[in-house]
């Protein structure tokens, strides 16, 4: 008897054809249709609510939820559970229009065929034509409203960013006029002192102080509705900032004697690099502990001695001899 391979169970059986009869096969054959049942009923009573006066659902576009698929037993392979149209998502157009192609009704003919399922199962797998175009209708009139309302938000945003701009420009007229109007006098040109609160804020205004004047926090000045008086440009010989033309500070050319050194000077650099390099050399190598504090004669001339260290190279020449009689003795 030839072997027979089962896609649904993933093995070979050695009884034929008799395996599609074996209750192994029937019951992974129930699992799998009622995970696919419960796909397609849900994209069924999707397409049945837009028919009716809920209409279909549009949604704004999410990758983490509108970007599942949902594995069709009977194609064998992974189906988009919801469509898209540009920034929209359109929950389970894409599971039915699969379920209602040609392609799906051949594929699960084919299926259960070779399966041997029961026929009468197989209709609650298909969606029909009619059925899918009236979701399709409804799905295009939900997206025409949805595009509607997204038309009228927008309206309402522009007339809100227009009627803001307005209310600015008006408060800023406002603004401008109270500066333009002509300042108000401090009293009738017959030269008699005003009385009431005129007089208490010009007696204030003359009185000595910064900005001449010392009415306290309440600022009476303000009030009375007088201005600052603008005295000109204060200039001073030599000196300045960079907002009245003056050189910047960074590039003035300072004096010798105010010149002052930041940091290690160039000398004092080299040095410190040079005893760097010296650290990486060995401490006991020779001369590495000479003393260079030592003063020596101009008269001095080398005995021509062992290496040293310390002291005088002649002296070396006596610390040899006796290193050598004491090893002498000790042989």
């Amino acid at each position: 008897m030839a072997v027979h391979y089962c896609a649904l169970c993933r093995r070979s059986s050695f009884a034929g054809r008799r395996h599609l009869f074996g209750a192994a096969h029937r019951r992974r054959l129930r699992e799998a249709l009622d995970r696919l049942q419960e796909a397609v009923a849900a994209a069924r009573a999707a397409a049945a609510a837009a028919d009716g006066d809920g209409g279909a659902a549009v949604r704004r576009y999410d990758p983490a939820e509108h970007d599942g698929r949902v594995w069709c037993l009977c194609c064998g392979r992974g189906v988009r559970r919801d469509g898209r149209r540009g920034g929209l998502a359109l929950p389970q157009a894409g599971l039915l229009q699969h379920l209602a192609g040609p392609e799906h009704r051949r594929e699960t003919a084919r299926f259960w065929r070779e399966n041997r399922a029961e026929a009468a199962l197989r209709e609650r797998f298909l969606v029909p034509a009619e059925e899918y175009e009236r979701f399709a209708r409804a799905l295009e009139r939900a997206l025409a409203a949805h595009r509607r309302q997204e038309e009228e938000r927008i309206r309402q945003m522009a007339a809100g960013i227009r009627e803001a701009e307005r209310r600015q420009r008006e408060t800023v007229r406002a603004a401008l006029q109270l500066q333009t109007e002509p300042e108000l006098c401090a009293g009738p040109s017959g030269g008699s002192l005003p009385a009431g609160p005129e007089r208490d804020s010009s007696h204030n205004a003359e009185q000595p102080g910064p900005s001449g004047m010392q009415a306290g926090p309440d600022l009476n000045w303000m009030e009375s509705g007088q201005a600052l008086t603008f005295i000109g440009h204060q200039e001073t010989e030599g000196k300045g900032n960079v907002h009245t033309g003056a050189k910047p500070p960074w590039l003035t050319e300072e004096e010798d004697g105010s010149k002052q050194q930041i940091g290690p000077s160039y000398e004092e650099f080299l040095k410190h690099k040079e005893k760097q390099k010296l650290k990486k050399l060995p401490a006991e190598r020779v001369g590495a502990n000479f003393d260079h504090t030592s003063q020596t004669g101009d008269s001095w001339l080398p005995s021509f001695g062992r290496v040293w260290n310390h002291g005088r190279r002649w002296q070396s020449r006596h610390q040899f001899r006796t290193e050598s009689g004491e090893k002498k003795k000790k042989r």
